[in-house]
This record gives structure tokens, C-alpha cells and sequence, in this order.
């Protein structure tokens, strides 16, 4: 009965007083004191939590002033985001434990070290990482976090005394600075003096690409694992340096649920995940349904989310002994909107984010030893496998691509995974690697759980319905070759530091220069040479010069005849070298073995003037990943260009247009102008379900596979189920590789893994080498895929290419570029912007 008159209450208020001033009590508990000499946040943002969206800049001053104001806190900034915003943590405990804070993160640390066999954890502080709003248009968690750090702040009494003595909080107020301050501004200048609650405000409907992602659109919950962007990596140097025992990471749903917290759907739980975490999850979940009972919000649990993909904030820690925690708030999506529920307001949203973030820490502080101990034993146990586990090591590299290697090495290193160089030449599983390419990770370390979550592959699962992907095996995404050995005889000197492979210049020539395209930086050296405007060429047959095999895809650029001269061509290209680790060889004859340096077999390349299609229409996630690639790997100018604009754009600026994955009928007014593009010789790219917009439009003529799937004894109850077992959420598949056509230029191997998370299949053409990437009949490497789309999938083709005119229209069924760790792909789409008119 109380649970329901609190809710009439907080309907009643909140739909009476929507613009009324909210208070502090509001929020916070009441039964304790608060020091007056800490700055509320009101004093400081000039306004109270939940009137307007704090935007970053005035949750950074808010923290800085808080940190100054009181010695339970210190905060350091740990980088830039690529808007250059701080990346905060504050690190919250009593003052006693600050002046001793290097000496417990020492002896917390012996628990993840399996060599202590004896640790106690009687007087020990549990660590407890508080991180809110990774997606920035889910901002009550970093709303919420004003609250919570003045809260620990300026709370006075017995019991946040013996919180502060007994937890390390390490708090994180906004995991995506870019995103959170992205909403804050549209919600903001929407606003009306007299709230309107309408969902069809504007408020309530952001604008293309809207404030969930960073700045190049990245999802940032998936890239705790893979670790490419700057606010990741300075968050998992955090978390290994402190390994907390319990991280939170606060979202938004959508308008018209509750709140979640976990544990979500046992049956989709990774096997690597110890049982017990689950237990303790639950366990740490009573203490959230005994405070939203007292505050009389409605939650749910055990539904709709999972703990399988270890790249999200919420799983990542269950892999690394600890408890990751995920919350879920019905989001407001602005300051007060209409739900099923009644009003869902702002305050309303921040009060039960506020709620979990303390019931949290009463959890933690009542379950420490718990915690703890299942710590410390979840490295024992790990020990413990290792010794069962019969492949002592796992040996991976790529003697033709150095680049890669070292970009997949320091992922490695930045998750504290321990490997080696090779002392000597090994074969495992039929593949040579070489000392001097080829690293070794033991496995026998405290990784060793993610060591083989990172390498695993896995087809057999218990449940067929996944909230992300159920595949990342990460060697295949770098299309690195790796194995596993039962001896360390090879391993020689530990790596402790990494330097980038810097290339070099054989010689200074003034005849030409070759290159190989193996390398994964190729791409930006061919354009820094092109863009300034030396000529090269491409080799679309093979050559030797002496013992120096070429194979297709070499680049020639020659001396003679070029803006420059000899001497300053020497001086870029060694350069160009060192920044991108390629080797380039300086000859002094066109005669070679194959074909000769002045045949017509070397094709001219043209440097491209690359437009990627944005806005309405657009999935701005694909689009971000095509710009981040473009932009920060290979530092070549793009032109994100709207798709509302595109009727007046002159499209013939431009040599290449990429439509990454599209809905709707964005594109239809623009027919004619990308038509007469490509005619004039302009290459079309195309992502996903572009293929079908390209396809209606007959840019590209393309046979369409379906799935036969028949829904038998499935009730209605059973239908959600059924379909979404058809659904390939993200699984790797194995497709052959011709290497002599322009799109494998640079490949080495007949056999690529290629990621894919649609169901777009597409006939082969009757003409065998118009096939020049096409799945084998065994496709499937990892993940899941239902028996009906897994025998619809083979021999299929994820690749398509037809002319049109004097240009090419270009298609790929399956993203290239995902989340910006499928390296091993990125050369695809490269090589349909340099040699797109030779396919």
C-alpha cells in the first residue's frame, strides 16, 4: 500500500509542478547532516539538479570545485576526448585512507595475483568503479553523479564514516563527455518555460546523429574489451590499476519501462563467467529492490539484457574478478515526456539512478568480504585451469604486416596481458611464425579467463537470442595468423614496451621506388605520396627485382618527370617511413623478373576526393566508423556529406561516395545525381542495406538469397523467440579470397574472416572470377547463426562489383570497419577507393 501512495505522490507532483523548483531534498536521504561548507551543485552550475541537463563543462567545474572543497576527494584528468574534453576520475574514500592510498591499491592488487596464496581481507576497503552516461543521450547517470559525489562529499555521521573508512570509490561522471554535452544542448535549447510533455516535441527528437555516441559516432559501451578509442583506454588503465570489485554503468531504456538492474537473462550469460558472479550479482541486486521499495519506483530484472559480450562496461568486469552491474532508467529523453507509466520527469529519472549508486555502495560495504574473497579466488581458481589447460601459450603475428601486429600487441598491452617475442622459428597448426614477426602469450598469468575470452572461438551456445554480438575472436578481426603451442621453449625476452615498426628507405634512387601493399598503413602512405602530387602506379601483375618477389598491388613511383626532385623524393619518403612502417626500395632498373617497371600493367592511381554520405537515412555508427578510419589511421581528408544536401552538391569534386548502411527513402530525390556521377566515372560504394536501395534504383543488378525458415509448434507466446533465433546478431564467417583481383591486393592468405550482423545474402555470378570473395561451404568460424540462414550463407557473396558508364558501383554486404577493431577487413574498403575503377 505505501508502494503505491508514494507513486501517486510522485506522479501528482511532478504532473501538478513540472516547472516548480525541485529542492535538494528531493534527492537526497534525510535522516543525516550535511556539512555546509561543501558546495551544493545549485551554488556551483546555477541551477538544481534536474531543471536543465548539465552540459560537461559545468559537471567538470562542479567536480574540480567539489575536489577542492573536501578532502575525501582527489581527482586527476586522465586524457582528452577528440573534443579535447577531460577525462575525469575522482577517487572518493576517507582521509585516513587517501594518506595511505598507494600502500591498499598495493595489497588490494595481491588478490589478483595468484602467487599470494594468502591475503586478508578482513581490514581490506573494497574498490567500487561508479561510472555514469556512456551514452550521451542517456544523461541521468551523469545528472545522478552530482548528487552522488556531493552526497559522499558533504554526508556527515557514523554510517558514511564507516562507508568512506571501508570502500574506494572511484568515480567516473561521465563516461562520454562529447555525447553528454551533445544532448545537453539540444535538449536545453528546446526547452519551454511551460514544459511540454508531448513526445512529438522536439525536445524529445534529436536531430541525425543524435548524443548516444562520441565524436566519430562510436557506441562506447562496446569497447571496453577492444579498447580503440581515447575514453576507453584511459578507463581500462584505471580499472587494471585499481581492479575494482564492483563496476556500475548507468543507461536509459526506453520512455515507457522502469528501471533494470542485473542480474539479465541467466541463459545468456558467457560460460567463461564463474557461476557464483551471478550469485553475487543477485545478492548485490536485493539491496536496489529494498531501496526503489522504499521510494516506490517500479523495476524489473532478469529480462531483455545479458552478460555475454565481454565489451561492454557492464560484463567487461566479470571476466576480470570482479561484478559488473548494469542499470537501466525509462529515459526522459528531455525534461518531462508522456509514458505509459504517467509523467516520466527529469528528477524523476536522476532520483532512481541517484537511489542505485547508493544502494551500491551500501552493498558493497555489506558484502565486502564476499567480494573480497570471491576476488582472490577467482584468480586462484584461474591458476588453478591453467593447469589443466593443455596449450601453455598462444603464438600469434604476421611476417607481412607489422603494422597490424603491433596495433593488436598493444591492445594486449593495454589489458596487462603479458607476452614475449619469439626466440626462435615455430610451427603450430600448420603455420610457420618467425622470430621476428610473431609474439607468444603465455598463459599462465592472472589474464589468462580474458586471454581466452579474447581467442576463443565458440559455435555451440545455450541460449540462440543475444543482446550484442556473439562472436569477437580477435585474432580473425585483425586477420592475424594465431595458435596454440603446449611449450614455452620459444618464448624468449618479455616485451615491457612497444615502439611502432618504423619503416625505412633502402636506398636514395634516382630511377623508382617499390612498395608492397602488405602492410596495414599502405594506405596512408600511398596517399601522402599522391597528395603531394607525385605520380604512382599500381602493379596488377606480379614481379621480382633480384630476390625481392612483388606481388599484385605493389606500388611503383618513379623519379623522373615528377614536381620533385630526386633528393627531396628520398627525403619524403623516408618520411613517410617512419610514420607508417612501410619499406621502400630503391631500384636502379626497370628490368625485372615479370613484369618490367615501364609495362602497361602498372596502373595509374588517382588520390581520392572521398565523400561519406550522413544524416537522415544514414546509420550514423557504420558512417563514424568509415570517417574514423579515413581520418585518424590513415589521415586522409573526407567529406562528411548530408543527405539532404545532396541535390545541390557537386558530386563531381569527388572520385569516391561511400552510403554506409541505410533506411528509408532518404536517397530516392538523389537518384539522378549519383547515377550521373558514376557515368562520369565516379566510384559508388555501398554498405548493407544500401544494396537494396542500390539494387530498386539499377545501379547494380544483384540476386538476392532468402532464408527458408517455417515456423512450426512455435506459440504465440513463442514468437518473439522464433524470429529473433533468425537474426544474426555478429558472427565471424570464412570466405575465400581471390588475390589477384584489386579488392585482395595485399592479402596474403586465399581464406579472410569477415564479420557479419546481417541476414543480406546475395548469388554468386555464374562467372567464376566475378567471385572474388565468396564464403566457403563451411562458413561459419565463430558465433551463432541458425541452421536455416547457416545453409542459406554458403557460397553466397559478401562482395559485388559492376561498371556503370566510366565508373564502378561498388558493394559489400557486411560492414568492413566494425567498432574500429575488424582491422583485418579495412583494407577491402580501402582498395575499392584506390583501385575501384580496375575491379
Amino acid at each position: 500500500m505505501k508502494k503505491i501512495i508514494s507513486l501517486i505522490f510522485v506522479f501528482i507532483f511532478f504532473n501538478s509542478n513540472a516547472q516548480e523548483k525541485i529542492e535538494l531534498s528531493y534527492y537526497l536521504p534525510q535522516n543525516i547532516s550535511y556539512n555546509v561548507d561543501i558546495p551544493t551543485p545549485e551554488s556551483v552550475i546555477g541551477f538544481q539538479v534536474g531543471e536543465w541537463h548539465v552540459s560537461h563543462d559545468k559537471l567538470v567545474h562542479y567536480m574540480k570545485t567539489l575536489a577542492k572543497a573536501s578532502d575525501r576527494i582527489s581527482i586527476e584528468e586522465r586524457g582528452k576526448t577528440y573534443e579535447g574534453r577531460p577525462i575525469l576520475l575522482l577517487t572518493i574514500t576517507s582521509v585516513k585512507n587517501h594518506k595511505n592510498i598507494e600502500s591498499i591499491r598495493a595489497e588490494h592488487l595481491k588478490l589478483s595475483d595468484a602467487s599470494n596464496t594468502a591475503v586478508n581481507v578482513s581490514d581490506m576497503p573494497v574498490v567500487v568503479y561508479q561510472g555514469f552516461s556512456i551514452h550521451g543521450n542517456e544523461p541521468s547517470g551523469a545528472n545522478a553523479g552530482l548528487l552522488a559525489a556531493y552526497y559522499l562529499a558533504a554526508a556527515e555521521g557514523k554510517e558514511i564514516d564507516e562507508l568512506l573508512e571501508k570502500t574506494i570509490i572511484l568515480f567516473d561522471s561521465s563516461f562520454n563527455p562529447d555525447g553528454l554535452n551533445r544532448f545537453a544542448s539540444w535538449v536545453n535549447m528546446h526547452k519551454n518555460q511551460t514544459i511540454t510533455s508531448d513526445n512529438n516535441d522536439r525536445e524529445y527528437n534529436e536531430v541525425w546523429p543524435g548524443g548516444r555516441t562520441n565524436h566519430y559516432w562510436f557506441d562506447m559501451n562496446r569497447d571496453w574489451l577492444v579498447t580503440q578509442l581515447p575514453e576507453s583506454q584511459a578507463r581500462i588503465k584505471t580499472f587494471h590499476k585499481w581492479k575494482p570489485n564492483i563496476l556500475t554503468d548507468h543507461h536509459e531504456m526506453g520512455t515507457n519501462s522502469s528501471f533494470f538492474f542485473q542480474p539479465g537473462i541467466p541463459s545468456r550469460t558467457h560460460p567463461l563467467t564463474p557461476k557464483l558472479n551471478q550469485k553475487l550479482t543477485a545478492k548485490i541486486g536485493e539491496y536496489h529492490a529494498k531501496a526503489f521499495d522504499k521510494i516506490g519506483s517500479l523495476y524489473f530484472t532478469e529480462e531483455r539484457y545479458d552478460d555475454f559480450y565481454y565489451g561492454k562496461g557492464s560484463t567487461f568486469p566479470d571476466i576480470n574478478g570482479g561484478i559488473g552491474i548494469l542499470f537501466e532508467q525509462a529515459s526522459s529523453r528531455g525534461h518531462a515526456q508522456d509514458s505509459d507509466n504517467g509523467l516520466l520527469t527529469f528528477p524523476f529519472t536522476i532520483r532512481n539512478q541517484f537511489t542505485a549508486a547508493l544502494s551500491t555502495l551500501e552493498a558493497g560495504i555489506n558484502m565486502r568480504e564476499e567480494l573480497l574473497k570471491y576476488q582472490y579466488d577467482f584468480y586462484q581458481n584461474a591458476k588453478h585451469e591453467v593447469s589443466k589447460d593443455k596449450n601453455k601459450a598462444i603464438v600469434f603475428g604476421d611476417k607481412n604486416d607489422q603494422g597490424k601486429t603491433y596495433q593488436f600487441a598493444k591492445m594486449l598491452e593495454r589489458q596487462h596481458i603479458k607476452f614475449h617475442k619469439l626466440s626462435s622459428n615455430i610451427t603450430t597448426g600448420g603455420t610457420q611464425f618467425t622470430a621476428n614477426d610473431s609474439y607468444i602469450i603465455p598463459a599462465d598469468q592472472p589474464n589468462y579467463r580474458m586471454i581466452k575470452a579474447m581467442f576463443e572461438t565458440r559455435t555451440s551456445f545455450q541460449d540462440s537470442l543475444f543482446y550484442d554480438v556473439s562472436a569477437w575472436t580477435l585474432p580473425m578481426a585483425f586477420d592475424l595468423n594465431f595458435g596454440y603451442t603446449n611449450s614455452l621453449s620459444s618464448a624468449g625476452e618479455g616485451i615491457t614496451s612497444l615502439d611502432f615498426p618504423e619503416g625505412k628507405v633502402s636506398a636514395n634512387s634516382n630511377y623508382a621506388y617499390v612498395f608492397e601493399w602488405d602492410e596495414y598503413y599502405t594506405p596512408k602512405a600511398l596517399y601522402t605520396i599522391l597528395k603531394n602530387n607525385l605520380r604512382a602506379k599500381v602493379a596488377t601483375k606480379p614481379f621480382s627485382i633480384g630476390s625481392k618477389k612483388y606481388d599484385y598491388g605493389s606500388i611503383l613511383i618513379s623519379v623522373a618527370n615528377q614536381n620533385k626532385t630526386s633528393e627531396e623524393i628520398y627525403t619524403l619518403l623516408k618520411e613517410i617511413a617512419k610514420e607508417t612502417g612501410v619499406d621502400f626500395e630503391g631500384v636502379t632498373t626497370g628490368i625485372t623478373e615479370g613484369i618490367d617497371l615501364g609495362s602497361s600493367y602498372f596502373r595509374p592511381v588517382e588520390q581520392p576526393k572521398i565523400a561519406v554520405l550522413v544524416g537522415d537515412g544514414i546509420t550514423s555508427s557504420d558512417a563514424g566508423e568509415i570517417w574514423h578510419l579515413l581520418d585518424t589511421r590513415y589521415q586522409i581528408p573526407v567529406t562528411k556529406l548530408d543527405t539532404k544536401n545532396l541535390g545541390r552538391a557537386d558530386l563531381s569534386k569527388y572520385t569516391t561516395i561511400i552510403i554506409s548502411n541505410t533506411f528509408g527513402s532518404s536517397l530516392n530525390e538523389a537518384t539522378d545525381d549519383l547515377k550521373t556521377f558514376v557515368k562520369n566515372g565516379g566510384v559508388l560504394i555501398g554498405y548493407k542495406n544500401a544494396l537494396r536501395w542500390l539494387d530498386n534504383q539499377k545501379f547494380i543488378n544483384l540476386d538476392f538469397k532468402k532464408s527458408k525458415v517455417k515456423a512450426k509448434d512455435i506459440s504465440f507466446a513463442q514468437r518473439a523467440d522464433f524470429r529473433g533465433a533468425q537474426v544474426i546478431g555478429g558472427a565471424i564467417f570464412e570466405a575465400e579470397i581471390d588475390l589477384t583481383h584489386p579488392i585482395g591486393y595485399g592479402y596474403n592468405k586465399n581464406k579472410i574472416a569477415l564479420f557479419r550482423n546481417t541476414t543480406l545474402f546475395i548469388n554468386p555470378d555464374s562467372t567464376n572470377y566475378k567471385n572474388p570473395l565468396q564464403y566457403t561451404k563451411k562458413a561459419l568460424l565463430s558465433g551463432y547463426i541458425s541452421k536455416e540462414n547457416l545453409n542459406t550463407i554458403k557460397e553466397t557473396i559478401p562482395f559485388k562489383t559492376s561498371s556503370m558508364g566510366r565508373g564502378e558501383v561498388i558493394v559489400f554486404t557486411d560492414n568492413t570497419n566494425f567498432r574500429a577493431f575488424w582491422y583485418g577487413t579495412n583494407k577491402l574498403l580501402m582498395n575499392a577507393i584506390f583501385f575501384g575503377k580496375m575491379m
